[in-house]
């Protein structure tokens, strides 16, 4: 990626940036390439996102905070509707929208609803035209055209969050809407999300890839203890709760295969961004409709939403 944003800026700049889209349009791994380092989980499923992340950028020149928000839907349950309030809230406060689209996706429903939200919004959006390593770059100009008519976006990007093409030209333009200021967080700061969150859901994203038809989105993951037990080795002991006895014998597997996997994998990521070796314990648990009680969603963290 370019190392001289922000020059001729007449200094330091820092801004946020809220990201919204249509569930799996492809946020979360555009933050994550932003980033550097996985921050997000990312899975095939749409609504895995389910509450604001947050992704520090640091480049010389600038410092960006980049909120990944869920995917902009119609809520089925209360947590659909945290989930919505949590996207809707980032934009009410950020210096530049990111709205994010998947190229190879047709214009429907979701994406009118999404530009009557931002009917109300003063600050620059950029359109990104996402996952165009995956299009004909023939079929690129008039599908720019199509969505140019339909709002005057501050800029259109065609880009690939998978590949970074044109990432740097977005970033180059992104910086002259911040205002100028120190950094905010510190160099190596990647998110501000607390260990506990960060552990939970690279567990949720293990699970997620490991389940299919709509156990998915009746998972939640919570850790209910971490603990060093000496210098560089973590205990860390996660359930994962589910909303039906079936769907806990999913999880398992045969013979406990499914969650040993599920483990195994979620173990080798939380290590590599804790930057520790971890032992971990999963157990799983059955809590029915989960999803429309509010005390679990705060206890899972996606209710409640707090501003930057």
């Amino acid at each position: 990626m370019n190392d001289t944003y922000g020059e001729g800026a007449g200094g330091h700049r820092f801004g946020t940036v809220a990201l919204i889209g249509r569930p799996n349009a492809g946020k979360s791994t555009l933050v994550n390439y932003l980033v550097g380092e996985k921050v997000a989980i990312v899975t095939d499923k749409p609504q895995t996102t389910r509450t604001s992340i947050m992704g520090v950028v640091t480049k010389p020149g600038f410092q960006m905070a980049i909120f990944d928000a869920p995917g902009i839907h119609k809520p089925k349950d209360r947590m659909g509707s945290h989930m919505m309030n949590a996207a809707l809230g980032v934009l009410e406060w950020a210096d530049v929208i990111y709205y994010l689209t998947d190229v190879n996706s047709r214009f429907g429903a979701g994406e009118a609803q999404i530009l009557q939200i931002l009917e109300s919004i003063k600050a620059p959006v950029f359109l990104l035209l996402n996952k165009i390593d995956l299009m004909n770059n023939d079929a690129l100009p008039p599908l720019i055209g199509a969505w140019a008519e339909r709002r005057d976006f501050a800029h259109i990007y065609p880009i690939s969050a998978l590949t970074g093409e044109n990432i740097d030209g977005l970033l180059d333009e992104t910086v002259t809407c911040f205002p100028e200021g120190p950094p905010s967080y510190d160099e190596d700061e990647m998110t501000d999300q607390p260990e506990r969150i960060i552990a939970a859901e690279m567990i949720r994203e293990k699970a997620i890839q490991a389940t299919r038809e709509e156990v998915p989105y009746a998972i939640a993951v919570y850790i209910e203890k971490m603990e060093e037990r000496r210098e560089n080795l973590m205990d860390i002991y996660g359930v994962i709760v589910v909303e039906q006895p079936g769907q806990k014998g999913i999880i398992i597997g045969k013979q406990g295969a499914t969650l040993k996997r599920i483990g195994t994998e979620a173990r080798l990521d939380i290590e590599a961004i804790l930057g520790v070796r971890v032992n971990l314990n999963l157990w799983v648990q059955v809590r029915e409709d989960w999803r429309n009680k509010d005390r679990q969603l705060k206890d899972y963290g996606i209710a409640g939403f707090t501003k930057f």
